[in-house]
């Protein structure tokens, strides 16, 4: 038996449209984490550099949400970096609570070499879809990401 007479039409658009989203993903996902470890850093640690470096510098408490990580693995990302000379940690003036993390002078001159070529390897993989579908399926995605935050708000 089909899937269509089985769960209907709508349910087997959506779930073909499911599985394409699903192994696009994937496909970009692979093929964006094998270019940043060509740079000698993992994904979560260039999502690091990368808020870093287009943000300036935040708290420990900031940079989780930013990657929507938890504070305790943003520290293990940050001690990483951290040994490696790339970032530095300081007090906030006026609350020694807060921890504020900033690119080192090593971490900018990183981020200001491998952001570009990271960015032209996306723009690359990404191109095989002409620049209209590639603003089209933005958005889509936008709103599909809308629509179902606002289903889960409710």
């Amino acid at each position: 038996m089909s899937r269509t007479r089985q769960y209907g039409k709508k349910a087997e658009t959506a779930l073909a449209m499911w599985v394409k989203l699903a192994r696009a993903f994937s496909t970009l996902s692979r093929l964006s984490a094998d270019d940043i470890r060509s740079y000698g850093v993992t994904p979560a640690q260039f999502a690091v550099l990368d808020a870093l470096g287009h943000l300036g510098p935040m708290s420990l408490g900031d940079l989780s949400r930013k990657m929507l990580v938890s504070c305790g693995n943003t520290t293990v990302i940050v001690d990483n970096l951290e040994k490696e000379g790339l970032l530095e940690r300081s007090a906030l003036a006026g609350d020694r609570r807060v921890t504020v993390v900033q690119l080192t002078v090593k971490g900018q001159k990183m981020f200001h070499e491998v952001f570009p070529q990271h960015a032209a390897a996306m723009t690359e993989y990404i191109s095989v879809l002409p620049e209209k579908e590639q603003v089209r399926l933005g958005s889509l995605l936008k709103k599909l990401g809308l629509g179902l935050e606002a289903r889960n708000d409710d």
